[in-house]
């Protein structure tokens, strides 16, 4: 069973790829998803920017494939929020969006994330600026003003885990 924050964390995620406001999520949702954020990022590098781009379609495919019971091309918040706290389904998509979206962030490739990168690249897929600044803190920021890569990616695999709460992504819902 789901927790409450589990739920609150796939509503938000919900509505921030849907990234044309129109109330489904549609494969032109994650390609503007995708370009948003690689574009927020111009020192990443470009390998890293095609990987978070091919994450992205991948979640988008996944999701189309997996959850679209209508067989309308597109995702309704109902039919993202039944199923998409299934780990079993969707391990693999969120692991290779969180190795690539932490990989973006590192663009000197040193294993760490700055806080001006974090930023930048949360602000790009639509979290609140104050919440993010939360969960970069929460992370537990290095010397530098930096997080671990795996630091991060590990935030991203749990912020989908359904049996998850009191975790440092539920800072992203409540800041």
């Amino acid at each position: 069973m789901p927790t409450t924050e589990a739920v609150a964390r796939v509503q938000l995620v919900f509505s921030l790829f849907d990234a044309d406001g129109n109330g489904y999520l549609e494969p032109t949702d994650f390609e503007l998803m995708a370009s948003r954020t690689v574009e927020a990022l111009p020192a990443g590098s470009a390998e890293a920017g095609q990987a978070l781009s091919d994450a992205f379609r991948g979640y988008g495919a996944t999701l189309t494939s997996e959850l679209d019971a209508d067989g309308d091309g597109r995702i309704s918040p109902e039919e993202f929020t039944a199923v998409v706290l299934d780990p079993q389904r969707f391990d693999a998509v969120v692991d290779a969006f969180a190795v690539a979206l932490s990989a973006l962030g590192d663009p000197d490739g040193d294993g760490l994330v700055e806080r001006p990168d974090f930023l930048v690249l949360m602000i790009a897929i639509g979290f609140q600026p104050d919440h993010i600044e939360a969960l970069f803190d929460a992370f537990g920021p290095v010397e530098g003003d930096r997080v671990p890569v795996v630091v991060w990616a590990d935030g991203i695999r749990d912020f989908y885990r359904p049996d998850k709460a009191g975790i440092a992504g539920d800072r992203l819902v409540t800041g």
